[in-house]
C-alpha cells in the first residue's frame, strides 16, 4: 500500500512525523482528503480534529489552525498549536469550551460586558476547544 509522510510542526516542536495512508483535514476551502501522490497544494487550515489514517486504524490530532503544504510524497502541516490526545488536558479543554460558549452567548444577548468581547476570537476559541475534546472523545454536556 502506498504511503505519504506527514509532518505536523508547531512553533515549539515536531508533533507528529509518520508515514500514513490518508489525511482528512478541514481547510479554508473546505474538507480535503489527501492520499499519496496528491497534486501539490498549499492551503490554510481551520481549528479541527485532523483524521490520520494508517492502514486499518485512524488517529485524531487536534490542530488550532495554520497552513498545510502537500507534495506528492510529503504533507507538512505548520500549526499554530497541535496536540495528540494523550497530551490534552481534558478539564482545561472543557473549561475553555464553556468559557468561549459563555462569551458568545453574552455577545448575542448584548450583555453589558459584551462590548469587550471579540466575537471572532471567541468563536475560534470554541472551535479549538471543540477539536481538542473531539480528539479525546470527550462530550460536552
Amino acid at each position: 500500500m502506498a504511503v505519504i509522510r506527514l509532518e505536523i510542526v508547531s512553533p515549539n516542536q515536531v508533533i507528529y512525523s509518520e508515514d500514513i495512508s490518508m489525511l482528512i483535514v478541514r481547510s479554508t476551502g473546505g474538507e480535503l482528503g489527501i492520499l499519496p501522490h496528491h497534486a501539490p497544494l498549499v492551503t490554510g487550515l481551520l481549528p479541527q480534529a485532523m483524521r490520520v489514517k494508517i492502514a486499518e486504524r485512524e488517529e485524531l490530532i487536534a490542530v488550532a489552525g495554520g497552513f498545510m503544504e502537500v507534495q506528492p510524497d510529503k504533507i507538512t502541516v505548520l500549526a499554530s498549536a497541535a496536540e495528540k490526545p494523550i497530551d490534552i488536558n481534558i478539564n482545561r479543554a472543557k473549561e475553555a469550551y464553556m468559557r468561549a460558549q459563555q462569551r458568545i452567548e453574552a455577545f448575542k444577548e448584548g450583555a453589558p460586558e459584551s462590548e469587550n468581547i471579540d466575537i471572532t476570537r471567541a468563536k475560534t476559541a470554541l472551535q479549538r476547544a471543540a477539536a481538542r475534546l473531539k480528539v479525546t472523545n470527550t462530550h460536552i454536556e
